[in-house]
């Protein structure tokens, strides 16, 4: 099969078009899937400039959103048969012998608990774009933030991967959604995804239009896509007691840590590849779950996932250029075929 492999820590340029083996089954659990689509996040190009999970295991394959038809299963496989559509965020973390290969390829095997069946009005391209961002977006304001209907949430770039996401499940949530992003073709984008307020980041100062937008209190929730900055000034765009969950990670100077404990703000983190990278299966149970709940959403026509960009596999780093440009709207998948 045709695959791309990171031959090396570096640029876009160790991303390599190869043929190698199509995988076996690794249990009779295991379901293999020829793959429609893999999904490209901006955690793909940290990986492949800096392996971090298994610097020593090179090539390997990245991309851990994959979704494809079933074309083969293990003996023990219950949940699926051959023929079934199923999407996925699985492998891809790098170092193809300690974890699980990526979906940067024609085909991958993975265990039959960490797929689910893929929304059956969308495409298997545009499925595809959607794991990692989903069931991320999910925890944070879910199952970090516990965000309730009536509350007022600021996300910042909205417009991006988890960003669009979020505003989506919190509008589904019945939140009132404050959103940052950088220009006005996105506000219009966001605000037609149920964003009630939109701040263009660049022109107006997002702290000070948070707390006229809720009275001079503060929001009750941030969700934080940026980090840096962006993360110390919003503890003052939240209202004292309230709730900021950061997909980064956040350093915080004493005096920094000092204005958040006078604020009695709740700080949370939220890194969805927790499960994975310390093979908590019942965790990664519980986010195929997630991506269960989230394709009945789809199918309410209540969520859904914007794609930029579809590129062919051997277009991998050109994806990934764009993801590093900054800026980009929604996602970018890689198809097969």
């Amino acid at each position: 099969m045709q695959a791309i492999l990171a031959l090396a820590p570096g640029n876009v340029e160790v991303l390599q078009l190869r043929e190698i083996p199509k995988p076996e089954l690794p249990s009779p659990h295991h379901v293999l899937v020829k793959l429609a689509a893999a999904g490209v996040n901006p955690l793909d190009t940290k990986l492949r400039a800096k392996p971090v999970y298994y610097p020593d295991k090179l090539p390997a394959i990245l991309g851990c959103d994959g979704a494809g038809i079933v074309e083969k299963i293990g003996s023990a496989v219950t949940r699926f048969k051959i023929g079934d559509a199923v999407y996925f965020c699985n492998g891809g973390l790098g170092g193809n012998m300690g974890g699980e290969p990526g979906n940067y390829a024609e085909y991958t095997a993975l265990h039959e608990d960490y797929c689910a069946a893929k929304p059956a009005n969308i495409s298997l391209q545009d499925s595809a774009a959607l794991p990692l961002v989903l069931i991320t977006a999910w925890e944070a304001l879910v199952e970090r933030a516990h965000l309730q209907a009536g509350q007022t949430i600021l996300i910042h770039a909205a417009a991006g991967g988890v960003g669009h996401i979020a505003v989506q499940l919190a509008h589904h949530l019945g939140a009132r959604i404050a959103a940052t992003v950088s220009g006005a073709g996105k506000a219009g984008l966001v605000r037609g995804l149920g964003a009630e307020k939109t701040i263009l980041y660049r022109v107006q100062d997002f702290v000070r239009e948070a707390l006229d937008w809720t009275a001079g209190d503060g929001v009750d929730v941030v969700l934080d896509t940026v980090g840096g900055d962006i993360f110390l000034r919003s503890f003052n765009a939240t209202r004292v007691g309230g709730k900021i969950v950061s997909l980064l990670s956040t350093p915080l100077a004493l005096a920094d840590a000092q204005l958040a404990r006078l604020r009695n703000l709740s700080l949370c983190y939220e890194l969805m590849l927790t499960p994975q990278v310390m093979k908590l299966h019942g965790e990664r149970v519980r986010q195929r779950k997630i991506l269960e709940q989230g394709a009945q959403l789809v199918e309410a026509g209540k969520l859904g996932v914007l794609v930029s960009h579809k590129l062919p596999l051997e277009e991998a780093g050109q994806a990934h250029r764009l993801i590093e440009q900054g800026g980009a709207t929604g996602k970018i998948v890689l198809t097969m075929g």
